[in-house]
């Protein structure tokens, strides 16, 4: 099975699993409805302290303050319900009965060792974006590098702290361990469902954007016009993360396991994550 092939093969698996189990879906919705509120507690205060300045009009320290908790209170929503998704999706993986109050329940019984997570990515998040800001063009590069290493070496921290029951520090080993063990450099299934999200998002887009080039509208046709595109690359984004949630429990069960249940069973994963 060549590599595009195989990519589509894991796409087509992880929709099957969400077509039966429609209710995952629920879990990048609430991340995202959290992810505005927890924008709305600290963005607008960070604001109005940002007024407030020091001698040499340097910014007031409380906006700095505001900010990092804003980083940390950001990072915690999402990988709390990432968190919940990972566990409804290992349930339906093996044939359960997933819901959204079980993921809730499973998150919030792990509140702490997520929060120390969030707290972990959160910083890692701001280090690189000070890279980016001191170093410019250079640093975007060295940002960007270290962001993908990072992504790719911690990838399966969350299904190992939830479904191992295990420390932050613990998972974050054992996800590394994973990866040198099982996937070498070979993300074909992770980066197949981003490429047809960002296709399908950037085709949907430019449809929906086509009748204000060519009718020629006012403001309220390119407002509506929009609109629309605006909603459809969010809801393709819900769907991509839904699917890199499944995707990505079933990956954590083939790399702890060797085998995979449900739909990724026909799937040859063997030959998807060739060991180093």
């Amino acid at each position: 099975m060549g590599r595009l092939a195989r990519s589509l093969a894991l796409f087509k698996a992880s929709l099957s699993v969400l077509r039966s189990r429609k209710e995952l879906v629920t879990f990048p919705v609430l991340s995202i409805v959290g992810g505005l509120l927890v924008a709305a507690v600290f963005l607008v205060p960070a604001v109005f302290v940002s007024r407030g300045t020091l001698e040499h009009d340097r910014v007031a320290a409380g906006s700095w303050v505001l900010l990092a908790l804003f980083y940390v209170a950001a990072a915690f929503v999402t990988v709390f319900f990432n968190a919940a998704l990972i566990s409804q999706a290992d349930v339906a993986l093996r044939g359960g009965d997933p819901s959204v109050g079980a993921g809730l329940r499973a998150a919030g019984q792990n509140w702490l060792r997520l929060l120390g997570w969030a707290i972990i990515t959160a910083t890692v998040t701001m280090i690189l974006r000070a890279i980016e800001e001191r170093l410019g063009f250079l640093g975007r590069i060295i940002s960007g590098f270290l962001g993908m290493a990072w992504t790719l070496v911690t990838y399966l921290v969350l299904p190992v702290l939830m479904l191992e029951d295990s420390t932050v520090r613990a998972s974050a080993k054992r996800s590394a361990e994973m990866f040198k063990r099982t996937w070498g450099e070979n993300l074909a299934g992770q980066g197949g469902i981003g490429l047809v999200g960002f296709l399908v998002s950037f085709a949907g887009f430019a449809l929906l954007m086509l009748p204000g080039v060519l009718l020629g509208g006012g403001a309220i046709t390119w407002f509506v016009c929009l609109g629309l595109a605006l909603v459809w690359v969010l809801a393709v984004s819900i769907l991509t993360t839904t699917l890199s949630g499944i995707y990505q429990t079933a990956l954590y069960r083939y790399a702890a396991e060797g085998t995979v249940a449900g739909a990724f069973a026909d799937v040859d994963l063997q030959d998807a994550f060739a060991t180093r």
